[in-house]
């Protein structure tokens, strides 16, 4: 009964299938093939419009190419304080940037305060040129604190980073669980907001190894070949990573899939709350749940078969816990 992440999941049965129906014959490498060429016009069905699509192995390295797209070395990326690419990604933005800052900004919620953006802006600018120049806004979709930003939400903060000739970036590693729990179109909550590229994820919604970095503003695309290549994401059997998308897109099983996840995290939820002592810290959106509770009934939990992550990462998140649900989760697998 394992909650520690969707990374721990496996490869859910279609997409397994797709990969040994892929396997079963040769085509041209390094995305010259077939399979790669129908993904990319699907991701354009999906999004409603014509979109630069690069498949890649990790999360990590779709994010930071494409904020290397975005921002000179000497520019700010904005992005929340607990965001992934300040948390968890080492310094590989600065590395594959070469040197760009990241600036944290305070919110509640994972979500960053407009103020506090707008104020920060104001701040480097104010001081060009000692301070790094503000070139970039980083939104994680759902976020880090698993929950989900609404479109007005996204609109103001986009709105802002426009207003100072920003380009903007989402980190959707967690994207699917986000369309589920807002019920709209991905093309409404992405460019129609001003989302110039889209770190789609597909490994945390059931896939072996699916990121693709998808591009709306394609201008910013013109040398991302030369990057991957030049990052090691150019990869020679491009087919294996693109038909994983094929799989996913067919009868909407990265929404399913998603729904799934997000369903399970509810029921989760309410499972753990029936324990007085238990305490949400975030709203329950997609498929993270962040509570607090003693260590004593952690420690009790994790004796009956339950695995999940500490997440004490500063003092006001002291005995708080991370359980996360997936595309397979059972619900007898939190039966309490």
């Amino acid at each position: 009964m394992t909650f520690k992440s969707d990374n721990t999941a496996g490869i859910c049965p279609e997409i397994l299938e797709k990969l040994a129906i892929v396997n079963q014959d040769t085509a041209d490498a390094y995305g010259g093939d077939s399979i790669t060429a129908y993904v990319k016009e699907q991701f354009n069905l999906l999004f409603e419009k014509q979109v630069e699509v690069h498949f890649m192995a990790t999360g990590t390295a779709t994010n930071c190419l494409a904020l290397a797209s975005l921002t000179p070395p000497y520019g700010a990326i904005f992005c929340h304080e607990h965001a992934h690419i300040i948390t968890d990604e080492t310094n590989a933005p600065e590395l594959f940037t070469g040197g760009a800052k990241l600036m944290g900004l305070p919110g509640n919620n994972g979500k960053i305060c407009p103020e506090a953006f707008s104020q920060e802006i104001h701040n480097l600018a104010a001081m060009r040129p000692h301070n790094a120049m503000p070139a970039a806004l980083s939104l994680t979709q759902s976020t880090e604190a698993g929950t989900v930003y609404t479109i007005e939400e996204l609109k103001i903060l986009t709105s802002i980073a426009k207003q100072h000739n920003l380009y903007v970036h989402m980190d959707g590693a967690r994207f699917a669980n986000a369309v589920v729990a807002l019920d709209e179109s991905p093309a409404d909550i992405t460019w129609r907001l001003g989302v110039d590229i889209l770190s789609f994820g597909g490994t945390k919604n059931g896939a072996f190894a699916a990121e693709a970095a998808v591009f709306f503003n394609e201008h910013l695309a013109k040398n991302m070949d030369y990057q991957q290549k030049r990052f090691g994401q150019l990869m020679s059997k491009m087919r294996f990573f693109s038909c994983q998308f094929e799989a996913l897109f067919e009868n909407n099983l990265w929404l399913k899939n998603a729904t799934h996840a997000n369903k399970m995290a509810k029921l989760l939820s309410k499972k753990l709350l029936n324990f007085p002592e238990v305490e949400l810290i975030y709203p329950v959106d997609a498929n993270e749940i962040f509570v607090k509770m003693p260590s004593a009934l952690a420690q009790k939990l994790r004796d009956q078969g339950f695995e999940f992550y500490d997440w004490n990462f500063s003092k006001e998140l002291i005995q708080t816990y991370r359980f996360v649900t997936s595309f397979n989760t059972k619900e007898i697998d939190f039966t309490i």
